[in-house]
């Protein structure tokens, strides 16, 4: 079996390698991995005919342009990234037919719900990063839903311990400043690499077995956080770990108090109990599963 990875150098791209399985049944898996230099999201011609070429069973993309601040001002960017190039790829795939996961984001929903998203939940994005990863998920499923060629994950607040997520920028916070605000009115679920990289295999694994297998699905970890509630957790683990020697005060903010160019979601948690039903696994809470990310995060003086 031969399996395309996109962004393979991002946080969720290496814990996928990282976690990658030598076989599936007796079937000997190839991976193949793809970074900026070699496969140009913002040149979606070349991803079109970079898979029609390469011809995988299955392909993970987890290339995406994900800075919700910048993607306000680079419009065309974040468009060729999280719209245009996957569905190029989608094109070639037609053609070629293997199967894509694509990875979207809770952002997709304007934070008005009172109760968790379900996958088939009406999309509102307050965001251009939102409308440009909703417009990829349309267009995805209106070219390859009808050949079961697409499975979509919408996952939330993605941390590991390496590249630049909130957790890491939170250890470095503690690290050099006294006093950090923190906004505590917005609330979702954090959700690590590796969790989310073995729902990906898990996927790809078991997906012959499962029947009317929906073309989107949710994956996140379990439990409820503000932004707040997460750097508070950072601070009490890594200080437990010795990752930091002292704790800054967190103080907590409004979002209205904090100079954002984007608009975010006040409520995002994702309904996930189709995902664990479907695949008979359970969640971890977010903390635990926090813990496991900083066990991981080297320590430097």
């Amino acid at each position: 079996m031969r399996i395309l990875l996109t962004g393979s150098n991002g946080q969720l791209g290496q814990a996928i390698k990282f976690l990658k399985p030598i076989f599936f049944a007796s079937e000997e898996l190839e991976l193949i991995t793809s970074t900026r230099s070699r496969l140009d999201f913002l040149n979606p011609q070349e991803c079109h005919s970079f898979v029609k070429k390469l011809s995988p069973d299955w392909i993970i993309n987890a290339a995406a342009y994900t800075n919700v601040d910048g993607a306000e001002n680079n419009n065309k960017e974040a468009l060729k990234v999280n719209r245009d190039s996957p569905d190029a790829i989608s094109k070639a795939l037609l053609e070629t037919g293997g199967k894509m996961i694509h990875i979207s984001t809770d952002f997709v929903f304007d934070g008005k719900n009172t109760s968790l998203y379900l996958p088939s939940d009406d999309t509102n994005p307050i965001n251009f990063y939102g409308k440009s990863k909703e417009q990829g998920e349309k267009l995805l499923i209106s070219r390859l839903y009808a050949t079961n060629q697409i499975h979509i994950i919408r996952t939330s607040w993605l941390m590991g311990p390496i590249g630049n997520n909130f957790a890491n920028n939170m250890i470095n916070l503690h690290k050099n400043k006294k006093d950090i605000n923190v906004i505590c009115d917005q609330i979702g679920c954090p959700t690590s690499t590796s969790s989310l990289a073995n729902f990906c295999w898990n996927l790809i694994k078991n997906y012959k077995q499962i029947n009317d297998l929906p073309p989107i699905l949710h994956w996140s970890d379990a439990g409820a956080a503000s932004w707040y509630d997460v750097s508070v957790a950072v601070g009490e683990i890594g200080l437990k770990l010795g990752l930091i020697k002292s704790l800054a005060n967190i103080n907590p903010i409004l979002s209205s108090q904090y100079n954002s160019i984007a608009k975010r979601p006040k409520f995002s948690i994702l309904n996930c109990q189709l995902s664990e039903k479907l695949f008979q696994i359970k969640r971890l809470h977010w903390k635990n599963s926090l813990e496991k990310i900083m066990k991981e995060i080297p320590i430097l003086d």
